[in-house]
């Protein structure tokens, strides 16, 4: 079966990568734009997701997996949003800032850098491949 890669963007002080890795797992919750819910419930269970960083960082820090598919957010009150649940994997070995990735050839088309407002987004095959090799990590956990 094909697997879908992503990345989501969290600013450090709301969510770390070290809370992420400390907790383990944790339910994505909170997103409010259509385009972002749309890519949650896109999310297969062992995608690969890259963690960013958002704020004064401006990086990827890590790698997780969807550990649980789409599902209502409850976290939600009013309109049809979605959530699902990220389990932490590892910390990349070097952080792949934002501005590697707007100067790299393959990674500057991301959704990250043309969008820059959405908080989850898609990425393909050739993308992911080229952020673990700047990160200098493996994805086999």
């Amino acid at each position: 079966m094909a697997k879908n890669y992503w990345l989501v963007k969290q600013e450090p002080e709301a969510y770390s990568w070290a809370t992420f890795v400390k907790e383990g797992k944790t339910a994505w919750t909170g997103v409010r734009n259509f385009q972002a819910r749309n890519n949650l419930r896109a999310m297969k269970k062992g995608d690969w997701v890259c963690f960013y960083h958002s704020g004064d960082e401006k990086q990827v820090v890590g790698l997780a997996r969807v550990e649980r598919e789409s599902y209502p957010d409850p976290t939600a009150t009013d309109v049809d949003w979605s959530a699902v649940d990220l389990t932490a994997v590892k910390a990349l070995q070097k952080p792949v800032s934002l501005g590697t990735i707007k100067a790299d050839s393959v990674l500057k088309n991301l959704p990250l850098v043309r969008q820059s407002r959405l908080s989850v987004s898609g990425m393909n095959e050739e993308q992911f491949a080229r952020m673990l090799a700047l990160a200098e990590t493996k994805a086999a956990s």
